[in-house]
């Protein structure tokens, strides 16, 4: 599975987002962004609440970019059996989101959001990638 896959798909785990689902305990910080910059933090609390209850269908209908989820399905197995399957390997860790970028282009609209994460007692940055389709926001990748 390529790295740009792999790293997307270790965000699913454990406590992933300092966003805030109770059932997580963590603390809100979704309500910090607002307009675009909510919407782009909205789908990576999204993300980590479909992961949490293991609704990795729900997660390549709804929340990845028909592009990753077009790679995703070349695994064996599709895109739900993927996520499935790194869900089952990854650690525990936090990340927490400080800041989002909206980027405008004629006809497509992406976004940025630079994350950091602890995993085994390390911090790590990481940036989600997100592209706008049918006028929602999808993770698009992590760099």
């Amino acid at each position: 599975m390529p790295v740009l896959l792999e790293r997307l798909l270790a965000l699913l785990c454990g406590s992933l987002l300092a966003f805030g689902l109770a059932a997580c305990g963590s603390s809100t910080v979704s309500g910090s962004f607002k307009g675009e910059e909510h919407e782009i933090a909205q789908a990576i609390a999204n993300l980590q609440s479909d992961a949490t209850v293991g609704e990795q269908k729900k997660i390549c209908a709804t929340v990845l970019s028909d592009a990753l989820v077009k790679q995703l399905s070349s695994v064996k197995g599709g895109c739900a059996q993927a996520i499935k399957n790194q869900i089952a390997e990854v650690d525990s860790f936090t990340l927490n989101v400080k800041s989002v970028h909206v980027n405008g282009t004629a006809g497509q609209h992406t976004a940025s959001a630079s994350v950091t994460s602890i995993r085994q007692g390390k911090t790590s940055p990481s940036t989600v990638l997100l592209v706008k389709e049918g006028g929602k926001w999808k993770i698009s990748g992590v760099q």
